[in-house]
């Protein structure tokens, strides 16, 4: 399995002999019912009716109009639970029923992907844990208590930068130790073989709807694709179903913190190299004796230091281009599409309307862009207001 689940040189299975087996097994599940017919009623069923698909495809006029061409947004943010996480906790929760687990645990930074996991665990009866840093909780506590509402154990962990990355390494830790009866919900488009095909292969749902709306509203495909990406699962689902339209532009944008000069942010394909963090070979934030380095970002979902292989992937190879969004122009991306369509955008999200706003006066007014605005930002409005109390 080692070789399995490469994307180039990218992905792979590095992780402890103990879970080896149960990676097997998830990944011989995965293959034996993602196809399935009555699992993939079932879960078209649940994307429908519980989770509200397809989502809308919505031509953002004013915003349009700021930036002097077309900007179509992807509204992810409508789905229930207000992201596009959802997607793939339906997915991999009812792979877990079908698999005889019992209990859910998983891994949140933003919170989101945790809120999903939770209204999955109480959908399905599963009893649930959820990892989260320190740091993430006091940020995002209003995610914190929708998780605890929906009868989820959420576990602070206080080691390391109290982020993502130190939620995702005691989620290993405690998985490692509870692989009987316990499945791990992996949230993004990384770790160790086969998380970063099954996330995918439950959010590409993304892709083929936009690809099709655009088709029908548009007449056309786009001229680009924008997503953010921290570990990329919003990004490659709506990437996947372009991958194969070369004229259509790829591009993903993470975060720059403070300062992508100051070398303190998060966005590891513009800044990284090559290491294995969580079971994958991938680019990644380090220091010159390779250890990991702290991140920074305004956006928790973003504070990664590592990102999915396949985007790696996509770097090398040219078909996506990867750029980063400083803090202030993402809570000014944040502020324009609140104020201009009365949308307001998850500040991982503000990232990529970022790098839109950033675009104004380079292309013509006939170019179309579609933008996965993968969450809301109901989430991040005490996030927004403390951080420009402190710029006044």
């Amino acid at each position: 399995m080692k070789y399995k689940g490469r994307f180039g040189d990218y992905g792979g299975f590095y992780v402890p002999e103990v879970l080896m087996p149960v990676l097997e097994e998830l990944e011989e599940a995965f293959y034996r019912f993602y196809e399935d017919k009555q699992f993939a009623a079932e879960l078209a069923q649940l994307l429908k009716d519980y989770a509200g698909r397809p989502t809308p495809l919505y031509f953002a006029k004013r915003f349009s109009d700021y930036v002097g061409f077309k900007v179509y947004l992807k509204r992810e943010d409508l789905l229930h639970g207000g992201a596009h996480k959802v997607n793939n906790t339906l997915g991999q929760g009812l792979l877990a029923k079908y698999m005889g687990k019992t209990k859910l645990i998983a891994e949140t930074g933003a919170g989101q992907h945790g809120l999903a996991t939770a209204m999955i665990g109480a959908l399905f009866g599963m009893e649930t844990k959820i990892f989260m840093g320190v740091t993430d909780v006091e940020r995002q506590s209003v995610n914190v208590h929708k998780m605890k509402l929906c009868g989820a154990e959420v576990v602070p962990i206080e080691g390391g930068t109290g982020t993502l990355k130190d939620a995702i390494n005691d989620a290993l830790r405690y998985w490692t130790a509870h692989v009987k009866d316990t499945f791990y919900l992996f949230g993004s488009a990384a770790g160790p073989h086969p998380y970063p095909t099954i996330v995918k292969h439950f959010q590409s749902c993304i892709g083929k709807e936009a690809r099709q709306q655009c088709l029908d509203q548009i007449g056309r495909l786009p001229d680009m694709v924008v997503a953010c990406v921290g570990g990329g699962s919003n990004a490659i689902g709506i990437f996947s179903a372009f991958l194969n339209d070369k004229y259509v532009k790829l591009i993903g944008v993470e975060a720059g913190g403070r300062s992508v000069a100051s070398g303190k942010h998060a966005a590891t394909l513009v800044a990284g190299r090559v290491g294995i963090l969580h079971g994958s070979k991938s680019y990644l934030l380090q220091d010159t004796e390779g250890q990991v380095t702290e991140t920074e970002s305004v956006s928790a979902g973003l504070d990664y230091p590592a990102v999915g292989p396949e985007h790696c992937f996509l770097k090398d190879s040219g078909r996506a281009k990867y750029v980063a969004a400083e803090d202030d122009k993402v809570l000014d991306a944040f502020e324009l599409l609140s104020k201009t369509e009365g949308i307001l955008p998850a500040l991982e999200s503000s990232h990529a309307l970022a790098y839109l706003m950033s675009q104004k006066g380079k292309l013509g007014q006939e170019q179309t862009a579609v933008v996965n605005l993968s969450g809301r930002g109901d989430k991040d409005v005490s996030i927004v207001e403390r951080c420009r109390g402190k710029k006044e």
